[in-house]
């Protein structure tokens, strides 16, 4: 009984130690666990929690995921151009002359302008001879004219009767219709008693209206009377050419009156309109001789290019072709130097591309000129002349234009198509 009763509380007390036994093993393991994670929390520091201690470095931080820059927006910008302040009496009153039924004109719009709704208006011009009121023309955004605008000439006339000179001054060009990048000139021709003199202005870049202010200055014979031109027998005639670096001069347009009408003109402004050439002026020249002058006024030389020549006359050239160019350099009236090119054969346009320099003082260079000639050798020792040129400052057209350019541009090349004539 006793032995029964003790195997009994044996098992019950060692049923009760295993059991307690695993709970405390249970809550030791729990505590390495925590202990862990604790150790695992201090070691990163964005999941420790906060504490006293650890107050005052704590800092907010928030994450965005927005671009630093904002991306632009590519839009071309609206050019507004100001509208023009009129402020003449006809375009004041103009609507209160003009019918409701009519609507203004508008210019296309360009490059984004916002210009809907202004109001073109063509106005003529107080000091013309054209009286024509302003008008208003409905075309589907452009202006048509029926006639062609042929170049206008502004400019003044002045007799000086003591000096026997004549003063015409150039003031302005408009309605010019030209190439961008060309340039261009006004000149003057006096023919009286079978003499002739010529003068021109300075050469600019043509536009629609060009603004000269030169004055050309003509001396009259000697057999003019003091008191005016008066029954004089001579012709003035103004002239406007247009120039390209490489190309022919062409004239856009002239005007021509008489001597004896200068009277009347006399100290007044004038617009004309100037008429367009003829053909048969274009094809008078026997050819072109494309040339280059430069100067170097420290070494006092001349440098001459012939380039090459083209348009020569056909008729001269059946037997045989042997191209050269003969240079002479003239004081006044005394020959200095002469030179000649290679010769060029059986070739209609020939090119030569030679440089020869001349020795000439720069105070020589207003009263010297150059004489260039275009030869054939038809047979041995017979030079057949084709065709001449001049340039220097006593020349005309593009011979003086040249020389006149190169004086203005020292050290510089400067090219120039020359017509030769027989």
């Amino acid at each position: 009984m006793f032995i029964s009763a003790a195997v009994v509380l044996g098992a019950t007390l060692g049923t009760v130690s295993g059991a307690l036994t695993l709970c405390g093993l249970s809550l030791l393991c729990r505590n390495c666990k925590k202990g862990k994670l604790e150790r695992g929390n201090s070691a990163d520091p964005e999941k420790a929690k906060a504490s006293i201690l650890h107050a005052l470095t704590q800092f907010s931080v928030q994450k965005s995921t927005e671009p630093i820059q904002p991306q632009t927006l590519l839009k071309f910008p609206k050019i507004y151009r100001p509208k023009p302040s009129v402020t003449s009496p006809e375009v004041i009153n103009y609507s209160e002359n003009t019918n409701t039924n009519e609507k203004p004109l508008a210019e296309p719009d360009c490059c984004n302008q916002e210009t809907e709704g202004d109001e073109v208006f063509a106005l003529a011009r107080q000091d013309s001879a054209d009286e024509t009121p302003c008008t208003v023309e409905q075309s589907s955004g452009m202006t048509t004219s029926s006639s062609v605008l042929h170049p206008k000439l502004h400019f003044s006339l002045h007799l000086h009767s003591q000096n026997r000179e004549l003063h015409i001054t150039i003031i302005e060009a408009e309605n010019i219709t030209i190439e961008a990048g060309c340039e261009g000139y006004v000149s003057g021709c006096v023919s009286v008693s079978g003499e002739q003199k010529h003068s021109q202005t300075a050469v600019c870049k043509l536009a629609a209206r060009v603004q000269w202010g030169e004055a050309l200055v003509f001396v009259l014979p000697n057999n003019c009377s003091k008191e005016g031109t008066d029954g004089m027998e001579g012709e003035v005639g103004l002239t406007l050419h247009s120039c390209d670096r490489f190309s022919r001069n062409a004239t856009l347009g002239t005007v021509r009156f008489k001597l004896a009408d200068v009277g009347m003109m006399s100290d007044a402004d004038c617009w004309v309109d100037l008429q367009p050439p003829k053909q048969l002026e274009v094809t008078s020249s026997a050819g072109e001789l494309l040339l280059s002058l430069s100067y170097l006024p420290a070494a006092n030389r001349l440098g001459v290019v012939v380039m090459k020549a083209r348009g020569l006359q056909s008729d001269k050239l059946k037997d045989n072709i042997d191209l050269s160019v003969k240079l002479t350099l003239k004081h006044q009236s005394t020959k200095l130097k002469k030179k000649q090119t290679r010769r060029v054969k059986h070739k209609i346009n020939p090119v030569w591309n030679e440089m020869m320099m001349l020795e000439l003082p720069r105070e020589l260079l207003t009263k010297s000129s150059l004489d260039l000639e275009v030869l054939n050798q038809a047979s041995p020792g017979t030079l057949l002349p084709l065709g001449r040129c001049l340039l220097g400052l006593h020349a005309s057209g593009t011979g003086l234009q040249h020389w006149q350019q190169m004086l203005d541009n020292p050290r510089k090349q400067i090219a120039m198509w020359h017509p030769l004539y027989a």
